[in-house]
């Protein structure tokens, strides 16, 4: 009974500071909203730099074009920002794997693992740093937040612990059923994580380059705070960057909307008015989703000639089923 409540509840706290942004509009920096933009755009470019290095090591045979892994990566991140359930990571996959010839989905999935290792790395500090200030709230309060999908994670640990023994479960089910082909399975994925086998290459062209965009991250959240009347800060870029790393673990609705907002609220509460900061937990979040949605369209059409989400979802049915055909082709004796 409690479920449409609280989602109700997340849903007009959105909505609310939506609406809250609307009216502030008057009040926002220009200059530094435009200047962080610039700096997202150069984070995000450096990111899509990395994953390209990382699935050069892993096809280094083949002629791989910057511009498509670009492309791919933005599109992905756009759509990540429209679609729940970072449904434009399959877009990503879709573009990565049919930009690198002779590439698998299990492989370059494999590839987009690496970059997590960095992001994990990352985020120990941000949210070791975040929990130290005492305004950040611990994982018991989440469910006291008024954001549905992480309150209500967090008020039901049974329930938390159900799906993830579950997704546990379908994992051990899925490689039963693929038993004969796990070796194969196995050996992409290995493939995939190549550069992980290179300490130093893996150090120099993709933690290194992550690092540089993170920086750029920073940058660009240090501007977003002042556009938005809060004020750059060490402090508050990496407490930004805590509320963003928790909304990551529970990607059911685009871009964290709801929980961002939530958690936004209560770690800036000292830093300005509710109204100011929750015009910025929507600011902040509308100006990067449309600006990376732009970019993201752009080369879906620029560069892959594709224009819809339709498009790429037919697209790759048709890759799919192409794979399956020469699979079952090679099974065939000649």
């Amino acid at each position: 009974m409690s479920l449409p409540l609280a989602a109700g509840d997340s849903f007009r706290s959105f909505f609310d500071a939506l609406d809250k942004f609307f009216s502030s509009l008057a009040a926002v920096h220009w200059g530094p909203l435009l200047l962080g933009l610039a700096a997202f755009f150069v984070y995000l470019t450096l990111r899509a730099r990395a994953s390209y290095n990382i699935i050069r090591a892993a096809y280094p045979d083949e002629q791989i074009q910057f511009r498509f892994i670009w492309g791919a990566y933005w599109a992905g991140y756009g759509f990540n920002n429209v679609i729940p359930a970072r449904g434009g990571d399959v877009i990503r996959l879709f573009l990565t794997k049919t930009s690198v010839p002779g590439s698998s989905y299990s492989a370059i999935a494999a590839c987009f693992f690496v970059e997590a290792v960095y992001d994990a790395t990352i985020a120990v500090v941000v949210l070791g740093f975040a929990f130290t200030q005492g305004v950040f709230p611990k994982p018991p309060d989440f469910s006291k937040l008024n954001a549905f999908d992480l309150s209500y994670f967090a008020s039901h640990p049974q329930f938390t612990l159900f799906v993830l023994t579950l997704v546990a479960i379908a994992a051990i089910a899925l490689t039963a059923l693929l038993s004969a082909r796990v070796k194969a399975f196995w050996a992409r994925v290995r493939q995939g994580l190549t550069i992980l086998f290179d300490r130093r290459r893996y150090l120099r062209e993709v933690w290194a380059v992550q690092f540089c965009g993170w920086l750029f991250r920073f940058t660009a959240f240090w501007f977003l705070l002042d556009a938005f009347n809060i004020g750059g800060s060490v402090r508050n870029v990496m407490l930004v960057l805590g509320v963003q790393a928790v909304a990551a673990v529970v990607p059911f609705t685009p871009g964290g909307a709801g929980v961002v907002q939530a958690l936004l609220v209560k770690v800036f509460a000292a830093e300005a008015s509710a109204d100011t900061v929750a015009a910025y937990s929507v600011g902040q979040q509308v100006a990067i989703a449309a600006w990376s949605f732009a970019i993201g369209f752009i080369g879906l059409a620029a560069i892959f000639r594709i224009r819809s989400f339709k498009e790429v979802m037919a697209r790759g049915r048709e890759d799919r089923a192409a794979d399956k055909a020469a699979a079952k082709a090679a099974e065939v004796p000649s």
